[in-house]
């Protein structure tokens, strides 16, 4: 089931991100930066399931290319939060517009209802997904 789900991003998704020059864990990262707003890169690594020295060349990545930016955290000089350049996410969006009408017409097929019940399977797929990744973490 999620291979028939995600296999649409994964062939749709890799050609959107080599046209912006991201990388799948850039992408990843940028995506976690901008639904989470600013944070700190402790715990973007543990979202992002990376090792700090992998984020950090992430990190270094997205910088030079201007999709994020690092600031002082007003609160604690010595801390660093990460955030999304809203700029340039419309370039993303424009990547994905050609998906984005094709759900639209999909969703439209479905009234509010079936598409509440659609929503909350996928949300708890995905739960169920991130609660096993986490197990294994924890295995290993």
């Amino acid at each position: 089931m999620g291979r028939a789900v995600g296999g649409g991003d994964e062939a749709g998704g890799a050609g959107g991100r080599g046209r912006v020059g991201l990388r799948d864990a850039d992408m990843d990262c940028l995506d976690l930066i901008s639904r989470l707003g600013p944070l700190g890169a402790g715990p973007l690594a543990k979202s992002a399931g990376l090792h700090p020295a992998t984020l950090t060349g992430v990190l270094d990545r997205l910088e030079r290319a201007g999709w994020i930016v690092r600031e002082r955290d007003a609160e604690d000089r010595r801390a660093v939060r990460i955030r999304a350049v809203p700029e340039r996410g419309k370039e993303v969006l424009a990547q994905f517009a050609g998906m984005n009408g094709a759900v639209q017409e999909i969703c439209s097929r479905y009234d509010e209802e079936q598409l509440g019940v659609i929503a909350d399977f996928l949300a708890r797929v995905a739960e169920a997904g991130r609660t096993s990744t986490l197990a294994l973490d924890e295995e290993s």
